[in-house]
């Protein structure tokens, strides 16, 4: 019966039907099936209420309302469009450099929004025009854009990290720490990808023009040299106060605490020069600190927190978002109608989550009943291969269910039949976690649903237009560039799977941070235990421990 469920369910998926219905339903028509014919316990339908319940009650998808509302609310206070124009004048005159400055800043907007809508949305509405002014490749500026904003799904605090840390029941924080090198790994091959292009077709990714470049000092000099002092003196001041200050040695604590001091020396080295007039940094350097210092302090309040152990990341979703409203404020782009959009898209946004959640688990609660998960079980761990096997079956059918399933739902319907596998399997679930959402972000990059590429069509030209700068007339962008833009990033992301997989110390070094415990001191300290009045020299006469129970029914 589980296998006609579960093809019952991919057909009414593939129908158009709403996941959260389609799924209540299969659970709910397959379940009086089977009472019917005596293959499912009405007995297990009593828990239903039960599992809803802990559902709504689940403290740690209270973080997703939190992350939704600070990403929403700093992409409408303007600070992605102050980072693109600021990064972009940072590395435009080398090749390519745009798509640098789309791809950094996307990890930056990752890092702190959470969420993949904002990011692409931001990014094709403030750089696009920016890189067709200038003569970039079509296909090149859509597609890093595209897949800069996907980097929202792995570099925390990713929402796809948020809830697969729920459905494989392991620890967000955790899966966090293991997902931020990987996220990194990966946006260094974007960048990658974008120098290959300039070496072999330079005039496909071309430099600002002289004219373009506009933050220089008076007498026409950008001076970026100093920008490169700057963040010398603060890193080594930064690593001298953790040496001689602290004892915190190595570790995401390190990393943290570190970035954290030099961030705050180096603005306070601009704030000094900027208020006692010293020149001593150029004009372009003042501005980079200036709008790199918002993000990287709220990332530092959001991950750090949670990296560190001083909050949990529902509580750290809690101060992004307060830290969001103080940003806006300061820009002063604080309303009460930015406020209200970006609630009433949390509501919408929560709420599907939820309703999607709660007919999943109608249908799982069938489904096992069912046994659908000995099914799944024995089905996966009799792979050939073993591990390996196992990893290279899931990942090509996960790969494959992305073109029709989008991120939630793959989450909520495939990864709790495959994680009690893999544990099985002897597979950590946080490594198993990362994988699975490195590979998921190809389900916002390829057709037909990527979600990533509609949202680039939804503020893409699509009719030629006028340049507001140049006034050329500019020819729009069309949906076949978008999707073969989008082409070599799948085939990216793909090679990370790989790499992760190959490499599992990308991910499993987050339990260099963990309590460490020793189990032989944990067993001596058992065996040192005793008990007065049982057993022993002390203890009650005729009394033995280690006998089998008896039942005396005279």
């Amino acid at each position: 019966m589980a296998p006609v469920m579960f093809a019952a369910l991919v057909f009414f998926l593939l129908l158009g039907y709403p996941v959260a219905f389609a799924l209540a339903a299969n659970g709910l028509f397959f379940a009086v099936v089977g009472i019917e014919l005596g293959m499912f316990q009405e007995n297990f339908l009593q828990a239903l209420p039960e599992r809803i319940y802990g559902t709504m009650n689940n403290d740690v998808l209270l973080a997703i309302p939190f992350f939704t509302f600070m990403g929403l609310v700093l992409e409408r206070s303007g600070m992605a469009e102050d980072l693109l124009d600021t990064i972009g004048q940072l590395f435009g005159p080398i090749r390519g450099g745009l798509a640098y400055a789309v791809i950094f800043v996307g990890a930056l907007l990752a890092a702190t929004t959470g969420v993949v809508a904002a990011s692409v949305i931001s990014m094709g509405l403030i750089s696009l025009p920016i890189m067709l002014r200038y003569g970039y490749d079509r296909r090149l500026a859509t597609g890093v854009i595209a897949a800069s904003g996907t980097l929202a799904q792995i570099i925390p605090p990713s929402l796809v990290l948020i809830v697969l840390a729920d459905q494989l029941g392991r620890s967000v924080g955790d899966m966090y720490e293991g997902a931020f090198i990987p996220g990194l790994v990966l946006s260094s091959l974007y960048a990658g990808y974008v120098f290959l292009v300039t070496m072999v077709w330079p005039k496909r990714a071309p430099g600002l023009p002289p004219e373009a470049q506009t933050l220089r000092d008076a007498d026409g000099q950008t001076r970026r040299f100093s920008l490169l002092v700057v963040t010398i003196i603060a890193f080594a001041l930064a690593i001298a106060y953790m040496k001689f200050f602290t004892k915190v040695g190595a570790g995401a604590d390190f990393v943290i605490l570190t970035m954290s001091i030099a961030v705050a020396v180096s603005f306070v080295i601009a704030l000094i020069n900027k208020f006692l007039k010293l020149n001593l940094l150029s004009r372009m350097t003042e501005q980079v600190i200036f709008v790199m210092v918002p993000p990287l302090a709220l990332i530092f309040l959001v991950l750090g927190t949670i990296f560190i152990g001083v909050a949990t990341p529902t509580e750290g979703g809690a101060m992004g978002a307060a830290g969001a409203i103080l940003l806006a404020l300061g820009k002063k782009r604080m309303t009460f109608d930015l406020l209200r959009q970006a609630t009433e898209s949390t509501a919408k946004l929560s709420a599907f989550v939820l309703f999607i959640l709660v007919g999943a688990r109608v249908f799982s609660l069938t489904f096992y009943g069912v046994n659908g998960h000995v099914w799944v079980e024995h089905l996966l761990t009799s792979l050939p291969g073993g591990q390996a096997g196992f990893l290279i079956v899931v990942n090509v059918m996960v790969f494959l269910l992305a073109f029709f399933l989008d991120f939630f739902e793959l989450a909520f319907i495939i990864v709790p039949l495959l994680g009690p596998a893999a544990d099985k399997l002897g597979i950590d679930l946080i490594w198993f976690g990362v994988i699975l959402g490195v590979n998921m972000q190809t389900s916002f990059m390829h057709p037909p649903f990527g979600f990533a590429l509609f949202f680039l069509r939804s503020v893409a030209p699509k009719n030629p237009y006028r340049d507001k700068v140049t006034g050329k007339m500019m020819e729009p962008v069309t949906t076949g560039q978008i999707y073969w833009g989008a082409v070599p990033f799948v085939v990216i992301q793909c090679i990370m799977v790989a790499l992760v997989v190959l490499f599992p110390q990308m991910v499993m070094h987050y339990k260099s941070s963990g309590v460490q415990l020793d189990q032989q001191q944990i067993n001596k300290q058992l065996d040192s235990i005793s008990i007065p009045g049982l057993g022993g020299s002390g203890g009650l006469p005729g009394l033995d421990l280690n006998a089998p129970p008896t039942l005396n029914l005279q």
